[in-house]
């Protein structure tokens, strides 16, 4: 596969931008929330469905669904304005870059490189929101609990 982002759907480009990154393996209702929630904070929508090899090196896995039937079912909600892939190699910055959101929202248990945003941001000069979305039902949609229903 090659390095290039690929787009669900496009709109037009408007002056509030909000940027969301996720696996959205097995998309259920809290993704769904996620999604409505981050939606609220601007007029555009950019979701970054990452790629199945950086799930495995994230997570130690492969996500049950593929990255092109994860991005099928994030593209298809109506809050959606674009769905992409994230880049297989290089920095998660460089979709930051591409998008140039004004707002970055994060889902209440993303860590890792979630958790570094704001220095990232700051390092590089960039003044984006970055805002820490609330759990919807965590004790029943979680993509890792309905993994283990999936797989039995």
């Amino acid at each position: 596969m090659n390095n290039q982002a690929i787009s669900y759907k496009l709109t037009a480009r408007s002056s509030t931008r909000v940027l969301i990154f996720g696996t959205f393996d097995l998309f259920h209702e809290g993704h769904r929330d996620l999604i409505a929630q981050a939606a609220r904070h601007g007029d555009e929508l950019f979701v970054v469905v990452a790629r199945d090899t950086t799930v495995l090196r994230m997570k130690g896995f492969f996500p049950t669904q593929n990255e092109r039937e994860r991005l099928a079912s994030v593209g298809a909600d109506p809050h959606v304005t674009n769905a992409r892939l994230g880049y297989a190699v290089g920095s998660p910055m460089q979709v930051v870059d591409d998008i140039a959101p004004t707002t970055i929202c994060l889902g209440y248990d993303q860590r890792g490189f979630a958790d570094a945003l704001p220095a990232h941001l700051a390092a590089r000069g960039v003044t984006i929101s970055v805002i820490r979305l609330k759990a919807y039902k965590p004790e029943m949609y979680k993509s890792s609990l309905l993994r283990l229903q999936y797989i039995q």
